[in-house]
C-alpha cells in the first residue's frame, strides 16, 4: 500500500470523520448512492438493500436513506462500486479530486459528497470544510432572515401602533356613544320598570277578580250540576214511571188500577186481620156488646201498654211484617257490611238472599233485596232464591235513590218496611210514608 510523506496511506482510506457527517453532505451522499443504485446487479448489492433494486431513485432515496448511508459507511466494496458509478457521471468533479485540487467553482456541498463517497487523500479536510461552509451559509442565511424578519417586525409594529392608535380614538368614540347610550337605557329602564310594577298591581287585582269569578262560577256550576243530577233523578224516575205504564197498558191494565187495586186488598187484607186481632166472633154486633167493660180472658189497658216494643227488638219486625200486604225493601250492602263486611261481595249476596228467602216463607211479606250496580263492570250472574226479588241499581243511580223509587211507587196506606242504616235513606223513606228499620234489627231476626 502507497503511503504519504506523514506515514498514512495514500488512498485516505485510514482517515476517519471524528464528527457527524453535514446533514446537506449526507443528503447530497443519499442521492449519489440512489443514482448509482440501478447500474449495480443484485448480486453487488448488499443484503439490506436488496429490497430496493426495483425503485425509482427518488423512492429509494425516500425509503432506503438510512440504510443507503450506513452501507457506504460499513461496506467499502459497495462504497467503490457507487464511486465507480460516480466517475461515469462526474468525471470532471472525480479527477480534480483524484489529483487533490477540487475545482473552485464547483459547490462545496457536492465536492465533500463525492470526496466521501471516492475517500481521495485529505477528504475528511474536504467533508469538514464543506460542513463549515454549509454552517457559515446557513448563518448568513439564518442572519438574512432575521434581519428580515426583524425588518418586518418592525414594521408590522409601526402598523400596529398606528392600528392601535385609530382603534383607540374609535373606541373611545364608541365609549362615549355607548354611555349616552346606558344612561338613555337607564331612563328607560327605570320607567319600564314603574310600567312593570303598575302592570303587576293591576295583573294582581285582575287575578283577584278572576279568581273570585272562579270561585262563583265554581259554585254555579256546581249548583247546575246538582240540579242537573236531580233533574236527571227524576227524568228517570218519569221514564220509568213511563215505562212501567206501558207494560201495565200492554197487559191490559194501568198503574192506578193496579195501585187501587193492591190498596183494596190491603184495606181487606187489614180489615180481616184487625178481626183476628180483636177476636170477633163471626156473627154480628150486639147492642151489649157497647158496654164498657172487662170480660175475662181479654186485655186490659194496662196489658195493652205492656206489649209496646223498643225500636231495636227484632219482635217489632215481626209485628210489621204480618201487617196485610207488607212490603219488606232492604239495603242489600248495607245490611251485609253491617253484619259480616269480611266476606267477598258475592258470598255476602248468596247469604243474605238465603236468610231473606226463609224469612218471606215464614211471614209471607213481599221482599225486595236492593243492591247497588252503579260500578259493576259487567251484569251478574244470579239467581234470585224464591220469594225475594232481587234489583240492582243502573249506572249512574245509587241503591238509595232506587229505595226511593220503590217507596214511590207504593200506593198510600201500603205498609212498607225499608231496612237500612243509612240515615239519609231512612229520613227520606219516612218522609215518603215508609217505615225505617236498622240494619241491625234485621240481622237479629235474620239470626
Amino acid at each position: 500500500m502507497v503511503e504519504t510523506m506523514g506515514g498514512e496511506p495514500a488512498d485516505g482510506t485510514a482517515e476517519v470523520l471524528d464528527r457527524p457527517l453535514p446533514d446537506g453532505v449526507r443528503r447530497r451522499v443519499v442521492q449519489i448512492v440512489a443514482d448509482g443504485f440501478g447500474g449495480l446487479t443484485l448480486g453487488e448489492l448488499p443484503a439490506q438493500l436488496r429490497q430496493y433494486a426495483r425503485f425509482t431513485p427518488t423512492r429509494r432515496a425516500k425509503f432506503a436513506g438510512n440504510a443507503m448511508a450506513a452501507a457506504v459507511e460499513t461496506d467499502p466494496a459497495f462504497r467503490r462500486r457507487i464511486g465507480e458509478k460516480l466517475k461515469e457521471a462526474q468525471p470532471e468533479l472525480t479527477d480534480a479530486l483524484d489529483s487533490g485540487a477540487p475545482p473552485p467553482a464547483a459547490d462545496p456541498v457536492d465536492v465533500a459528497a463525492a470526496a466521501y463517497v471516492l475517500r481521495p487523500a485529505g477528504w475528511v479536510k474536504l467533508v469538514t470544510a464543506a460542513g463549515e461552509e454549509v454552517q457559515r451559509a446557513d448563518a448568513e442565511r439564518a442572519d438574512e432572515e432575521s434581519r428580515a424578519e426583524l425588518e418586518r417586525l418592525r414594521a408590522e409594529l409601526t402598523a400596529a401602533r398606528a392600528h392601535t392608535r385609530t382603534e383607540t380614538e374609535r373606541l373611545r368614540a364608541e365609549l362615549d356613544s355607548a354611555r349616552k347610550e346606558a344612561e338613555s337605557l337607564q331612563r328607560k329602564l327605570r320607567a319600564a320598570l314603574s310600567d312593570v310594577k303598575r302592570g303587576e298591581a293591576a295583573l294582581r287585582k285582575a287575578r283577584g277578580e278572576i279568581e273570585a269569578v272562579r270561585a262563583e262560577s265554581h259554585t254555579r256550576v256546581s249548583a247546575a250540576e246538582s240540579e242537573t243530577r236531580r233533574l236527571k233523578a227524576r227524568l228517570a224516575e218519569a221514564e220509568a214511571a213511563l215505562e212501567a205504564t206501558r207494560r201495565a197498558a200492554r197487559e191490559g191494565r194501568s198503574v192506578e188500577d193496579m195501585r187501587v187495586r193492591l190498596l183494596l186488598d190491603t184495606v181487606l187484607d187489614a180489615a180481616q186481620g184487625l178481626r183476628r186481632e180483636l177476636a170477633l166472633p163471626p156473627v154480628s154486633v150486639r147492642p151489649a156488646d157497647t158496654v164498657d167493660a172487662v170480660e175475662p180472658g181479654r186485655m186490659t189497658p194496662k196489658d195493652i201498654a205492656a206489649r209496646a216494643l223498643s225500636d231495636n227488638d227484632p219482635a217489632i219486625l215481626d209485628q210489621l211484617l204480618a201487617l196485610p200486604q207488607a212490603h219488606l225493601v232492604v239495603d242489600g250492602y248495607n245490611v251485609t257490611k253491617t253484619g259480616y263486611p269480611q266476606m267477598p261481595l258475592e258470598k255476602q249476596r248468596l247469604r243474605i238472599l238465603g236468610q231473606l228467602s226463609q224469612l218471606a216463607a215464614q211471614t209471607g211479606a213481599e221482599v225486595t233485596c236492593v243492591f247497588d250496580g252503579a260500578e259493576l263492570a259487567a251484569p251478574v250472574l244470579l239467581a234470585p232464591p224464591r220469594g225475594v226479588r232481587v234489583l240492582f241499581s243502573k249506572p249512574g243511580v245509587t241503591a238509595d235513590e232506587l229505595i226511593r223509587q220503590l217507596v214511590r211507587a207504593e200506593p198510600p196506606g201500603r205498609p212498607v218496611i225499608v231496612a237500612s242504616t243509612d240515615r239519609e235513606v231512612a229520613d227520606g223513606v219516612a218522609r215518603a210514608g215508609a217505615r225505617p228499620v236498622a240494619s241491625a234489627v234485621l240481622l237479629k231476626r235474620l239470626s
